[in-house]
């Protein structure tokens, strides 16, 4: 690709490559502390009221004494992926030429672990920056079987966190996810076909599909991000590896009859064998 080292010049090295010379004058704008430290609070405002766009969300920042106008306000909500009427951050757009799978949950009985996994994506604030956290979980037991982090969207780190996953625990029934790029890649599907997992993916804009991944956001942002400032993605990671550690080991669930998901999930193995 271009190189600034090479004796050709730039010029011709984008004839060659058949490449927009303006590309290749362009540096990229670090984001100021002062739109990091919006990011968070529209985040947090995001979360508390899913409904609310540019125009409520500059309100509410105006009530805390943030004087923004509501351009800019958009500008870094679509910098985050987040939009009006969503529960969650939509930062897995569709890729147009990805295929789309049909949604396989609705009135499906889901009764014991590995009948359902879920994945999703959601921005995590850091004292001087942010980064991405995916997730797969368990839809029966609501563990997390996985995670990753990661400074970009590419389709990487969510594969990396699938085949840990599957390693694991083995492959699910059924993997259900939105119609975000990532998860509609070749390279994340063809991981569930080869272990012939059936894929089901959400209706647009029906975020309640993948409701219990929503709720972990919530539990996650309000237990343990944003109670911490995360410095690096290194701090990032030791925090989330202690607190996924907790959520699944230690923490009880009203709607698990107060259990953990590690008690239900493995219980939920064990039970059909004991039965046999």
């Amino acid at each position: 690709m271009i190189s600034r080292e090479d004796a050709l010049p730039l010029t011709r090295q984008s004839q060659i490559l058949d490449l927009s010379r303006s590309g290749l004058y362009y540096r990229p704008v670090p984001i100021s502390q002062k739109d990091l430290d919006l990011m968070r609070l529209i985040d947090e405002i995001h979360l508390k009221y899913p409904f609310y766009g540019s125009r409520r969300i500059r309100n509410e920042l105006s009530d805390m004494g943030y004087e923004v106008g509501r351009g800019h306000i958009y500008f870094l909500m679509r910098k985050m992926g987040i939009e009006a009427l969503y529960q969650k951050p939509r930062l897995s757009r569709r890729h147009l030429e990805h295929k789309v799978f049909p949604y396989l949950l609705r009135n499906l009985d889901i009764v014991r672990a590995n009948q359902v996994w879920a994945a999703d994506i959601t921005y995590i604030p850091m004292r001087r920056g942010f980064c991405y956290l995916v997730v797969i979980l368990d839809w029966f037991s609501r563990k997390v079987l996985a995670w990753r982090l990661s400074n970009t969207l590419d389709v990487s780190f969510c594969v990396s966190a699938l085949d840990e996953a599957i390693g694991k625990y083995g492959a699910p029934d059924i993997f259900n996810t939105d119609q975000g790029s990532q998860f509609t890649a070749a390279d994340f599907t063809g991981v569930l076909e080869t272990h012939g997992v059936r894929i089901s993916m959400d209706g647009k804009g029906r975020w309640i599909d993948n409701v219990f991944v929503e709720r972990l956001w919530r539990t996650v942002k309000y237990e343990e991000v944003y109670l911490k400032a995360y410095d690096s993605m290194t701090d990032a990671r030791k925090g989330l590896t202690a607190y996924f550690t907790f959520y699944n080991e230690r923490r009880r669930h009203q709607g698990l009859d107060d259990q953990t998901p590690d008690r239900v999930y493995w219980a939920s193995l064990f039970r059909p064998q004991q039965a046999a």
